[in-house]
């Protein structure tokens, strides 16, 4: 039990060690004990890193705190997770360190949880420790949330970043700076997706505006993949400890479904420890196919892609392009996504998403149309079907830097690739029983994309 000087306003601390074998759990839960008149809880950690053999990974080690509410998967225990960003974290009624959420310190049994993310041969040791301090709360925190909507320009295309990471995960910028650095980048919407946790939902008052929408999201860090909940509503935590072999994915896509959310499996094909994406997309409503400056990852990822588009009507999983910015030097915008949406508002652009209604491009000095149009006046647009014996599809871009080549890509592959014209403009003339789909890609000299667009469907079945 604490003293009577410590329940007064003083504080005590408690050391907890051990060693993780390779092979250790995923997830590894120290229990502790918050008796009442806590005021905030502290806790630092370390690890030893001993050498390894090459190509053998090392120890890296993450961590987070859940409540007195236990440590249930989906439960609302959760009140932080820093992963490996940090060494040292604090939660308290009025205030918490970013990624953590400020609240109630309630007695009963918290649990710090160690993520061992990699484990060296010879196992991990490691430290934590725990100060509880003692005193009387103040006010608690109240967060403001971004709105919904804003003024927009009614039906047009709306440029977007739906991957940023800030100081409240592992990324280094403040919201403030990426609000700047979205604007600077000329885009009208972003997503605030930190890694596990929603701590940065209430961090950006003031930073939106009627050029700016703030949509909030979380990327669930699984080790089998990341994938973002995209849009979901303010404040709703999506848990990420699970494997694909464990068979729940689906019931945490609902959980982001139920939230307003889309469910984007990101960066498929990283090559990061534990950033492969494994869980399928049968529950996916879209796919992120470029993650920051044009790597082969986003070729295999843009391939696989390609391989799942229906041959024939159905449905279909809409690709979009992401920054995944984390720091200077790395951009925000890069890639971006340009979508088609009806005002500048939450359910719009989600509902935009969903739809196809979109295409990427590397930079907002990119610019792009991409179109079918058939017998009798029938027309149809990006994420749109076509339903017509023939059809011209015109791709008009500008803005592009020089000796660019574009491609026109049906489910039989490449079928038209030319230099870029002077004036932008690529047709050509197909009919659906020669194209199921038809989508257009803009590639740099060596290969790397400057704009890819959701295909158009073609169809002769009568409307």
């Amino acid at each position: 039990m604490p003293s009577t000087a410590a329940r007064a306003g003083g504080s005590e601390t408690l050391r907890i060690t051990g060693r993780l074998p390779a092979g250790a759990p995923d997830y590894v839960y120290l229990p502790v004990e918050v008796p009442r008149g806590v005021r905030e809880i502290a806790v630092s950690y370390a690890y030893d890193r001993p050498a390894v053999p090459a190509g053998v990974p090392g120890n890296a080690c993450d961590i987070g705190i859940f409540d007195e509410r236990g440590t249930g998967l989906g439960g609302a225990g959760f009140r932080g997770w820093s992963g490996g960003a940090r060494t040292e974290f604090s939660v308290g009624a009025e205030r918490a360190t970013p990624g953590y959420l400020a609240g109630p310190v309630r007695p009963g049994t918290w649990h710090v949880v160690l993520g061992p993310y990699t484990v060296a041969p010879q196992g991990l040791a490691y430290e934590v420790t725990v100060t509880l301090r003692y005193g009387p709360t103040g006010a608690p925190a109240v967060p403001v949330f971004p709105p919904q909507r804003t003024r927009g320009r009614g039906r047009a295309w709306y440029r977007g970043d739906g991957h940023l990471h800030s100081v409240h995960s592992d990324g280094l910028r403040t919201p403030a700076q990426i609000a700047a650095a979205a604007r600077a980048a000329g885009l009208d919407w972003i997503v605030s997706t930190e890694h596990n946790t929603t701590s940065a939902h209430g961090a950006w008052e003031g930073l939106w505006g009627d050029d700016l929408l703030v949509l909030t999201g979380e990327e669930v860090t699984t080790r089998n993949g990341h994938v973002l909940a995209l849009g979901t509503d303010p404040g709703v935590f999506v848990d990420w400890r699970y494997r694909a072999r464990d068979g729940v994915f689906p019931r945490f896509a609902r959980t982001v479904r139920r939230a307003g959310g889309l469910v984007v499996p990101a960066h498929p094909f990283a090559t990061c420890p534990a950033c492969n994406w494994k869980f399928g997309y049968d529950a996916a409503d879209a796919v992120e196919v470029w993650n920051g400056p044009w790597t082969p990852d986003d070729d295999m990822a843009v391939a696989a892609w390609d391989a799942m588009l229906p041959r024939t009507g159905g449905r279909w999983l809409p690709a979009m392009g992401n920054s995944d910015s984390h720091r200077e030097p790395q951009p925000v915008g890069l890639p971006q996504t340009v979508v088609l949406a009806d005002d500048l508002s939450r359910p719009a652009l989600l509902s935009a998403l969903r739809a196809g209604r979109s295409w990427i491009a590397e930079s907002s000095s990119v610019r792009l149309s991409f179109e079918a149009q058939g017998s009798h006046g029938a027309h149809a647009g990006i994420g749109g079907r076509l339903r017509s014996p023939d059809a011209l599809i015109r791709l008009t871009t500008g803005g592009l830097p020089s000796g660019c080549t574009a491609s026109l890509i049906t489910d039989q592959g490449p079928m038209l690739t030319v230099p870029v014209p002077a004036d932008g403009r690529v047709e050509w003339r197909t009919t659906p029983a020669r194209s199921a789909y038809v989508r257009a890609e803009v590639r740099r000299r060596g290969g790397a994309l400057v704009a890819l667009t959701n295909p158009v469907f073609l169809d002769d079945a009568p409307a």
